[in-house]
């Protein structure tokens, strides 16, 4: 299926012709229109995704076909390229025996590890906090079990949880303390047994004036951190709301 040719692919940022999404689920779009990839396609575009830079074809093949000997290897990639969909774009360039994402693919992760970037280095835009509701709250290729998948799915998930509660903070300085709680219940929700999760959600309570909650909140990950892990929060967490834990040893 071939995609028409986009008049301003070189400069829309906002609908570039072709979207690939590897966030909850793989999905390639030509033009706004969802296609069928086949997944040896499918594992051939997410690995080239994943890596911002040319790779060697015999690495590519190697690397997504462990199993197979070199020269079945190579028949497989060869395959996974003739299966692309046919764009006017290129979606994979090809160049001296390398292979890299066309410059002109749009990849949703790569979206997220930016704006993460930029929450984590204080240098977001006024449009960040609402795309981060959806890139920052998704996970990578979720039903892939690939050890290159599971890696590069747990640095994500690990950039992205920096992310969260580095965007609670900033909010919270900039009174909004909404969106401050949103990025911090996120954060917790996906991995709750992160202090610093829990730490972020407390002062987005203390910053609304909601003591209570924000006890509340202690309360409960105490429970949890001694249920799961034998152990208390550190000081740094419970010093938050001192007269909440005065007296306990």
């Amino acid at each position: 299926m071939a995609a028409r040719r986009h008049p301003a692919a070189a400069g829309d940022i906002q609908r570039p012709p072709i979207r690939l999404r590897l966030l909850d689920a793989f999905a390639l779009e030509l033009d706004g229109r969802a296609v069928d990839v086949p997944h040896g396609a499918q594992r051939l575009l997410a690995f080239l995704a994943l890596r911002p830079h040319a790779l060697a074809r015999s690495f590519m093949a190697g690397s997504l076909w462990l199993d197979a000997t070199d020269a079945r290897a190579a028949a497989n990639l060869r395959s996974a390229l003739w299966r692309l969909p046919e764009t006017d774009v290129p979606i994979v360039v090809r160049a001296y025996g390398t292979l890299r994402l066309g410059p002109l693919v749009w990849v949703d992760v790569q979206e997220a590890t930016a704006l993460a970037r930029r929450w984590l280095a204080g240098n977001e835009t006024a449009l960040d906090a609402s795309a981060a509701s959806t890139l920052l709250g998704a996970e990578l290729l979720p039903d892939w079990y690939d050890d290159w998948v599971a890696d590069e799915r747990e640095r994500f998930r690990q950039l992205r949880l920096h992310a969260l509660e580095a965007m609670a903070e900033r909010l919270i300085e900039m009174g909004r303390v909404g969106d401050a709680l949103l990025a911090a219940l996120a954060a917790t929700t996906d991995d709750p047994l992160r202090e610093s999760a829990h730490r972020a959600l407390i002062k987005v309570h203390l910053a609304e004036g909601n003591t209570g909650e924000a006890v509340r909140q202690l309360r409960r990950c105490e429970a949890l951190f001694q249920r799961e892990l034998g152990m208390r929060p550190s000081a740094q967490l419970t010093d938050l709301i001192p007269e909440a834990t005065a007296g306990v040893n």
